[in-house]
């Protein structure tokens, strides 16, 4: 992946940016079409807010059984507190699909969701970094992507499409305040510039 146009350079310090377009997003789903390990990772990623350490700890037992609407409940790794996130359809079909697969049919409850390619070792975060910036590069989407652009997905579509309002956010995500949420977000200069564009 040398040269790719979405990995910075070495030393240097980018944020990693959410994926802003839907059609991006369907252009991701297309590209793993074929791989249920992968395309659950993703529509886990940007339909909860997870950090990735926390979604690749996922064990089989901790979502087989729940239906949309039910809760998975685990603990952070971050902040050792529990946490409950519902899931929503998309993510139901998927960890359906996935463990339906051949890799997974004899998976027992104690198992990893998210399994090496070499064994039943977890995946790695360095690895979902680089899956996450292989995927965008395959779907020619330019920026700076990483493991973390999951979770910065989820909080930017609900911004700026579902209109989830601020202090939703803020709670979801365990913030302090507005303007971390919207700098985390990556939204704030652009809802800035616009006010100042509104004539009076």
């Amino acid at each position: 992946m040398a040269g790719n146009h979405n990995h910075p350079k070495k030393g240097s310090f980018i944020q990693v940016e959410p994926f802003r377009k839907f059609k991006d997003i369907r252009k991701i789903r297309s590209i793993l079409k074929g791989t249920t390990r992968d395309r659950l990772i993703f529509d886990l990623g940007i339909n909860t807010n997870l950090r990735a350490k926390d979604l690749i700890s996922i064990e089989v037992g901790m979502v087989r059984y729940l239906k949309p609407g039910q809760d998975l409940l685990l603990k952070e790794s971050k902040t050792r507190t529990t946490r409950s996130i519902t899931l929503n359809h998309a993510c139901y079909r998927s960890i359906k699909r996935h463990l339906k697969s051949e890799a997974m049919r004899e998976a027992t409850d104690e198992d990893y969701l998210f399994q090496s390619r070499k064994g039943k070792e977890k995946l790695r975060t360095n690895t979902l970094t680089a899956l996450v910036k292989t995927w965008a590069w395959k779907a020619d989407i330019e920026g700076n992507f990483g493991s973390h652009s999951l979770r910065k997905t989820f909080g930017y579509i609900h911004r700026i499409y579902w209109e989830t309002d601020i202090p939703t956010l803020m709670e979801i995500f365990n913030h302090s305040n507005q303007r971390q949420t919207l700098r985390y977000l990556c939204v704030q200069p652009k809802e800035i510039k616009s006010v100042y564009m509104k004539e009076i």
